[in-house]
């Protein structure tokens, strides 16, 4: 009885029996050749969900739904199929629940196929599309740096180069190198494991900071920058990995010095409060500040604004660090006004081991 309502089609190599979103208006059966599956999660990417061989069916889900075809069916080879119509299907169930039901569990068992390739589909993907960005980060960031240094080299290595001239090429060659060891200690940090639990031992907070402003206060007269501390430094033993805790502060007046650059009264302010819980530190500077629609993605990796050099993640890789110490960090700024960067750390209690479960999960497709 429903012999007589099936058609038999041929499909060259290449052809397409039926494209997404077309009417569902029956199923076919394969009786020769190899017919592909295929969707769309975007016009530019096609996930191939299965391949079927001769003796298969597919596009029942239509029949099934009364729906549109939810995927594009095309054959790989030359292909003869069998093309039973809806009207013919729904008849042939009614006559035989045994193969409705048998149908119905094919369609399940293919459908969690389908779902469980089209999700690692997406997760290659997304990877891809990961590693793309961060290579065109790279590529753009590090090519200005190594332009600069290839020119500072070829007039240092001038015939009628001056002593001076020479010093000039060695001074900016180092600065460049020393911008570039940076964006590849950003990219190094960003890739670091985060392991489950962290030994942070505890250290005198009041003397870590001294090594800090050891650093930061010829960097900051170099700059031009007016540095002022406001507050006492809190004496107080908090758990900290003094070179990962120490990248936090290098980032933040790093980006601070490039809010100010160019302003003759430019200021740095750092700010210290504690309570029994929480010990806060603020970096403030009275740059150009950031747009408000800017703030709530400055955290988030490869987001970049205002910067000439950079990888878009040291925000990002501060958020980490302090995360991994238990702590919190925040920005508060409005344009024209300057930003604060403000973020606090848990103060242990004395019976607390120098072990710190980490509440910071790693980033999709960071190594």
């Amino acid at each position: 009885m429903v012999r007589k309502h099936t058609v038999l089609r041929h499909v060259t190599a290449g052809g397409v029996i039926f494209h997404e979103g077309d009417e569902g208006d029956g199923l076919y059966v394969i009786n020769r050749g190899l017919v592909q599956i295929a969707a769309r999660s975007a016009p530019e990417h096609l996930h191939v969900l299965s391949r079927m061989d001769p003796g298969e069916y597919f596009g029942e889900m239509a029949v099934f739904d009364g729906g549109t075809r939810s995927a594009t069916a095309s054959a790989l080879e030359d292909s003869e199929l069998t093309f039973v119509p809806t009207a013919a299907v729904l008849e042939l169930l009614n006559h035989s629940p045994l193969l409705a039901a048998s149908l119905v569990r094919d369609a399940s068992l293919r459908m969690r196929d389908f779902n469980h390739r089209f999700l690692q589909e997406s997760l290659k993907a997304e990877r891809l599309q990961l590693v793309e960005r961060l290579a065109r980060t790279i590529v753009h960031d590090f090519r200005n740096p190594l332009n600069v240094i290839g020119i500072a080299a070829d007039l240092a290595a001038g015939d009628n180069a001056s002593l001076e001239a020479r010093r000039s090429a060695r001074d900016r060659i180092r600065k460049q190198v020393e911008v570039l060891n940076r964006m590849m200690q950003e990219l190094l940090d960003f890739a670091r494991s985060v392991p489950a639990n962290a030994v942070l031992p505890k250290v005198n907070y009041a003397e870590f900071i001294q090594d800090i402003l050891f650093e930061l206060r010829p960097e900051a007269a170099r700059r031009g920058v007016e540095l002022i501390i406001e507050g006492q430094v809190p004496e107080v033993r908090l758990r900290l990995d003094p070179p990962r805790l120490t990248r936090v502060f290098t980032n933040l007046y790093a980006n601070a010095f490039d809010a100010m650059s160019g302003h003759e009264d430019a200021r740095l302010t750092l700010r210290f409060a504690a309570d029994a819980k929480w010990v806060t530190t603020e970096l403030s500077d009275n740059g150009r500040g950031i747009p408000a629609e800017y703030q709530p993605h400055l955290f988030e990796p490869f987001f970049t604004f205002g910067k000439a050099h950079g990888t878009g993640l040291g925000l990002a890789i501060c958020e980490r660090i302090v995360k991994e110490h238990g702590g919190t960090i925040t920005v508060e700024s409005r344009p024209g006004a300057g930003a604060v960067f403000r973020f606090r750390l848990p103060v242990p209690a004395a019976e607390d081991t120098d072990t710190v479960g980490m509440v910071f999960q790693r980033p999709a497709g960071a190594a």
